[in-house]
């Protein structure tokens, strides 16, 4: 007696075992059904996210207005903490976010460009630039630079698109002979000419180009905003516009009030000519119509015409008359010409061109190569503003940096550790992003102490869409919930061989779906004639007609979604798999159908900040794109982990799942073995709620004429509970209850249903 009552505790042992999903879920979820047969159904259940609202920061103050329409910048920035901590939490780089704005910033250039032959490349180096074929971005973005690098982006890509790259190769011999001669009346050499002309003509095609976008895309103008925000506005520069620093009659002082002419603090009338250079360029506050580069650079040279007739002739000392007046040695003069011509062929091969003090040549000291002031009738006008030693340099500087951008200098973006840019190659090869879910779904949020009510929300969550594995991400342990090196190859992989063997048997049945028949019908009143019965014709037959019917079968698609959460572990996972290769291994023997294959998970961005799950949903194969032999390489790799986000996953899938068209069946085969269920940052997903909105995605895949297949697995002692009635609510009458030691039977169903009519 005492070893029968032994033996019914140790099978009820078994079966609350078994309902116990590793993250507590689906006690949980009973839990709550039984409080709610003990509670009026009016009465709100607990929701753990209010008290975390209640004690959490809200949202950052967003840094790049222009994208956050439609990134959620925010991603990993807020604090979740119940309790203060005394560390705070160190972010590290978010390489799911940062794959995204890489695919963004390509999706915007291939946009305003129209091209789609522009390559965006990213690099692990810092610098950003243009070697006329292709945008080079540095690789760290985030939600602080991500706008003034799209800006960047998409100035670079549009110079592709529209500079004539091969006459700026050709710039020292477009230049008018005469150019040359009138700036050598002022002490500046061939070079010193290039280098000018060059600058100016950057200058104006960056505007005409910038203009275009303006004019084609102006929502994109905001981006680059940003990006002169960034690389030219700053209070410095405002501050030395405002000053009487660069007012002498030199090229220093042209080229830095030139660079600041869309500066909203600009003075025009603190060098002469500096209002005629302004209308060359603009008309009414905007860029005149330019076409081409050749218009900009006729432009560029009308301005320095303008400067070469007011910049201070240099002055002569006894060493610089005898380099830079008519007498010139002419052995200097051969080398300054060597030089010029030394320097064109290092600029080619992207070599930075050599000073004639590096060359060795002699020139003039930097006292005597000093401009002159302008003299007391050209005076600029007095200013208030002083600049200190220290702001005199830092405005040294910012010029530096203007005139490294105007100049296609490379500039300084971020840069990302070899592992961290190792992991966004990874997921960006992986096509990972993000697709809002959940928004239909009602979350008590803050509490509110004058209405003693909490406040409710519609926020939803994001989840985690990967459209195809690779062995990077298993070899990077991109998403530990789900995938895992395999480090001991000893592990029973029977399920692989098994359903191979399997998935044989059942393609050499289905082979029938990929072959055709033609059946004749005789005797009928029209269609082609039957000759053997035209002899009948005349006697009173006149059905002499026949017609050919070809039977076959439609193509098909089937996408089949496991549950791959903790609970799903063991016996489960193996023979739920064994079915999955089953099917995946028949449809590689026929012609006329595919199979894409999805787990679903969750995968936690920072460990060490609460809050920071998100669903996860991940195609591990699809038929149309990949060999089968990808199922026995990575499927072992694929473990179950993480909780059972169901309906969030489904309606991620929504924007790429194949609808039934009238060449095409399309099923959707279900594979889980609980309630849904998902704790995020301030959203919760559980009990009916998270019933309903299943149900919703579910239904939406039948608008879609997709027929939906969903098994619930589980054991002998599952059969009769409490989940089989909700299990049906969510998918259909249809749902059907697997013990997990014949789930191979899925494999026998679902052949069944490719072979109907």
């Amino acid at each position: 007696m005492i070893g029968q009552k032994n033996k019914e505790f140790e099978k009820k042992s078994k079966k609350v075992k078994k309902t116990l999903d590793t993250y507590g879920q689906k006690a949980l979820y009973l839990g709550m059904k039984n409080k709610e047969k003990r509670m009026d159904s009016k009465i709100k259940h607990f929701n753990p996210m209010a008290l975390r609202e209640k004690y959490s920061i809200g949202s950052e103050k967003r840094t790049n207005p222009f994208s956050s329409f439609w990134a959620d910048n925010d991603w990993n920035t807020r604090r979740t903490d119940i309790i203060d901590v005394d560390e705070p939490v160190k972010k590290g780089v978010d390489h799911i976010q940062l794959a995204q704005y890489r695919r963004a910033i390509s999706n915007f250039v291939n946009i305003v460009t129209g091209r789609s032959d522009i390559p965006v490349q990213f690099q692990s180096r810092d610098s950003s630039y243009t070697d006329g074929k292709k945008v080079m971005i540095g690789s760290k973005i985030d939600e602080k630079n991500f706008d003034p690098v799209v800006g960047l982006a998409l100035h670079e890509g549009s110079h592709i698109k529209l500079s004539d790259f091969e006459f700026l190769k050709n710039l020292e011999n477009n230049i008018p002979q005469e150019i040359y001669i009138d700036a050598e009346k002022i002490g500046y050499s061939r070079f010193d000419v290039r280098d000018h002309v060059k600058s100016l003509l950057n200058y104006v095609e960056d505007r005409r180009i910038d203009w275009y976008v303006f004019s084609t895309s102006p929502g994109y103008k905001g981006y680059y905003q940003s990006m002169y925000d960034k690389y030219f506005h700053s209070a410095i520069i405002d501050k030395g516009i405002k000053s009487n620093e660069y007012t002498n009659l030199d090229w220093d002082s042209y080229i830095f009030r030139i660079l600041n002419l869309t500066n909203k603090t600009r003075r025009l009338d603190v060098l002469p000519g500096l209002d005629k250079i302004y209308n060359l360029i603009f008309s009414n506050g905007k860029v005149k119509t330019l076409t081409s580069t050749e218009d900009a650079f006729n432009v560029a040279l009308d301005v320095y015409g303008v400067i070469l007739d007011n910049v201070a002739i240099l002055p002569q000392t006894a060493e610089g008359n005898k380099m830079m007046n008519d007498e010139l040695d002419s052995e200097i003069a051969q080398a300054l010409q060597d030089l010029d011509t030394e320097n064109y062929h290092r600029e080619r091969n992207g070599l930075e061109p050599m000073t004639p003090e590096e060359a060795g040549i002699p020139m003039p000291s930097s006292e005597d190569m000093l401009p002159e002031q302008a003299d007391s009738s050209g005076n600029p006008p007095a200013s208030d503003v002083e600049l200190t030693e220290k702001q005199i340099k830092q405005l040294q500087n910012a010029l530096d940096k203007q005139q490294k951008f105007n100049d296609g200098k490379p500039v300084k973006t971020g840069k990302l550790t070899k592992k961290d840019a190792a992991m966004v190659k990874t997921m960006e090869d992986a096509g990972v992003e993000t697709v809002s879910a959940g928004t239909s779904i009602e979350q008590q949020g803050s509490y509110d102490y004058h209405t003693g009510e909490y406040q409710t929300s519609y926020k939803g969550i994001e989840v985690i869409y990967v459209k195809k594995l690779t062995q990077s991400m298993i070899d990077d342990s991109a998403f530990p919930y789900l995938l895992r090196q395999r480090y001991d190859w000893s592990e029973p992989t029977t399920w692989l061989t098994e359903g191979i063997a399997l998935g044989t048997k059942l393609g050499r049945k289905l082979q029938v779906r990929g072959e055709s028949r033609d059946l004749k019908w005789n005797r009928l009143d029209a269609g082609r004639i039957d000759k053997r019965l035209i002899a009948e014709l005349g006697f009173g037959n006149e059905r002499v007609f026949q017609t050919t019917f070809t039977e076959s079968y439609a193509d098909a698609f089937l996408h089949i979604s496991v549950d791959a959460s903790g609970s799903m572990s063991g016996s489960k996972w193996h023979n739920t798999m064994k079915s999955v290769v089953a099917i995946c291994k028949a449809v590689d023997m026929i012609s006329n159908v595919d199979v894409a294959v999805s787990f679903r998970s969750t995968h936690t961005s920072n460990r060490r900040s609460y809050g920071s799950e998100h669903p996860l949903v991940l195609v591990g194969y699809d038929s149309r794109v990949d060999k089968f032999n990808k199922v026995k390489k990575m499927f072992p790799s694929i473990y179950p982990g993480g909780t059972t986000p169901e309906g969030l996953c489904f309606e991620a899938l929504l924007k790429d799942i194949v609808p039934t068209s009238n060449d095409r069946d399309s099923y959707f085969l279900n594979l889980s073995d609980g309630m849904p269920m998902f704790s995020g940052k301030d959203f919760s997903y559980y009990n009916e709620n998270a019933i309903n909105h299943t149900k919703a995605q579910v239904n939406e895949f039948r608008k879609m004429g997709i027929k939906v297949l969903s098994y619930f697995v589980g054991d002998s002692n599952y059969n009769d509970n409490s989940y089989m009635g909700d299990f049906k609510k969510m998918y259909g009458k249809d749902a059907e209850f697997i013990n997990l030691d014949n789930v191979t039977q899925i494999s026998k169903t679902m052949n069944a249903k490719f072979l109907e009519k």
